[in-house]
């Protein structure tokens, strides 16, 4: 046999090989009605899952793994309610541009362009990170355009707070598990693995696994509230807790809430009283309006044909 021929049928093993150990790897995991999600995309959520929360690096692959899936099922079930409900979905690149801020500044970057290089190392494409957070941003119009009517603002208790408050203004940074149990026989149950999640494996982590808050992608993340913003009950709560103290579960509408301080800062103000009820209302709203964004999310999802091979 010549050697042109037995480097044919190398040539021809090794493309056989190749194609047989990629169709191995990239295979289908799960359907949603008429589209597919595969092991490259659990990969590629799992970078993009750990590069936004740095410190579940050390956390096992298999746990991290059923996090990715989760992320990207729930991504996938928006996705299709958007396009059913937007005939051309898109928000603009100003709007993209103050979430992206919003993300890398979580991370503690400082610059969209030092962004763009932690991905490139990461081996994340940003044209990907600005697909997602685009569909997260149109879920939440999709939501405010369908219950912004239902929701309830009580002026008169909001300006309560804001006359009552002195002159310094606490603010605290905080991260958040929301969470829902059948019935309250399963709450001591649920927050004792929650709390031994968070012990063992940090806040972050415990919010990818359990929080079922639009925030869990970003490790329950949330940008600093002034404790005007917050109910007379969790100002309370918060104000005998220390940095890196986190709360027993707080019953709030449709389910409870674990809080964690993960900084306190004291403000001297002069109090714009419009101002801050335009603060208070607008963070109301969200909170109303999240409840909502659950409850529709879950009808949407059990609408939909999603099976798990």
């Amino acid at each position: 046999m010549s050697k042109k021929i037995i480097f044919l049928y190398l040539g021809l093993f090794f493309f056989i090989f190749i194609t047989n150990s990629i169709s191995l790897e990239n295979k289908i995991l799960v359907k949603i009605e008429n589209q597919i999600i595969t092991s490259l995309d659990i990969n590629n959520e799992f970078k993009y899952l750990v590069a936004l929360n740095p410190s579940i690096k050390n956390t096992s692959d298999e746990e991290i793994i059923k996090l990715a899936k989760r992320s990207i099922i729930q991504e996938k079930v928006k996705k299709f309610e958007i396009e059913k409900n937007f005939d051309n979905p898109k928000i603009s690149e100003k709007y993209l541009n103050q979430i992206l801020r919003r993300v890398y500044s979580s991370i503690g970057l400082s610059s969209l362009n030092d962004f763009k290089k932690y991905l490139i190392n990461n081996d994340i494409d940003f044209e990907n990170v600005k697909n997602k957070l685009e569909i997260e941003a149109l879920w939440n119009e999709l939501i405010l355009i369908k219950f912004s009517s239902k929701v309830k603002i009580n002026e008169k208790e909001l300006k309560e707070r804001i006359q009552n408050n002195n002159e310094f203004l606490k603010s605290y940074l905080l991260s958040e598990i929301f969470f829902e149990v059948k019935n309250l026989n399963e709450l001591d149950n649920k927050y004792q693995e929650i709390s031994k999640t968070i012990n063992d494996k940090g806040f972050d982590f415990a919010a990818l696994k359990f929080s079922e808050s639009e925030t869990s992608n970003l490790g329950g993340k949330l940008d600093w509230i002034n404790e005007n913003s917050l109910n007379k009950n969790i100002r309370a709560i918060l104000n005998n807790l220390k940095i890196n103290d986190f709360t027993k579960p707080i019953n709030v509408p449709s389910g409870f809430l674990i809080l964690q301080i993960n900084d306190i800062k004291n403000t001297k103000i002069e109090i714009d009283i419009d101002k801050e009820f335009k603060k208070l209302e607008n963070y109301e709203k969200n909170n109303q309006l999240n409840q909502y964004s659950k409850i529709y999310f879950n009808k949407v999802k059990k609408d939909l044909e999603i099976s798990e091979l």
